[in-house]
């Protein structure tokens, strides 16, 4: 169920990314959305996207952005997820958010969204988290929108040509951009 707490929940461990995480990153990112790996989770692209979903060079210049991190979630030492943060004004851009395949569906998503929102709205005091989705993937949209995030019909188009975002296998994609209000989230805030 949606709402139940994982039971390891408690041995996930929060850091930023460092350089020395990039090929990790890299293998983790790509079997979250690309090839048959992927298809192990519910978060596979691999029906509408084919090729690398990124590069070490992509995951280094989110580690390196002067305004933004690259949080590496890990239990019991291990790599199992990582998320984009970015700072943007009065809103941060979440990112590259990844869980290992066959970890996907117990839980651990929800928990890393939720730590993701807390700490943006507690480093750079923004009340809003912006991200984009492909349009076309209604199940992922419906999570996001199940975690209080809400379409705004603002698409951007799919970068077709550009292969370091992988090889389109549809002629439809386009990125939809999701908003959540993160001062709704305060209000249980020290209870």
């Amino acid at each position: 169920m949606d709402t139940a707490t994982p039971p390891d929940a408690a041995r996930l461990t929060f850091r930023d990314a460092t350089e020395g995480d990039v090929p990790a990153l890299v293998t983790l990112i790509e079997s979250a959305y690309r090839g048959d790996s992927s298809r192990t989770g519910w978060t596979t692209e691999a029906d509408i996207l084919q090729g690398q979903r990124t590069d070490e060079q992509g995951v280094r210049e989110v580690i390196d952005a002067p305004a933004g991190r690259l949080l590496a979630v890990e239990r019991d030492g291990g790599l199992v997820a990582c998320c984009q943060l970015e700072h943007r004004g009065d809103a941060a851009y979440f990112g590259m958010f990844a869980v290992r395949p066959g970890l996907q569906g117990g839980g651990l998503g929800k928990l890393i969204i939720a730590e993701a929102e807390r700490t943006a709205r507690e480093s750079w005091g923004v009340g809003e988290m912006h991200m984009t989705v492909i349009s076309v993937r209604e199940d992922l949209i419906a999570w996001y929108e199940r975690r209080g995030y809400r379409r705004t019909g603002v698409l951007t188009p799919f970068p077709y040509g550009d292969e370091r975002f992988g090889i389109p296998q549809r002629d439809d994609l386009a990125f939809e951009l999701l908003v959540k209000n993160l001062e709704v989230s305060d209000a249980g805030k020290g209870a």
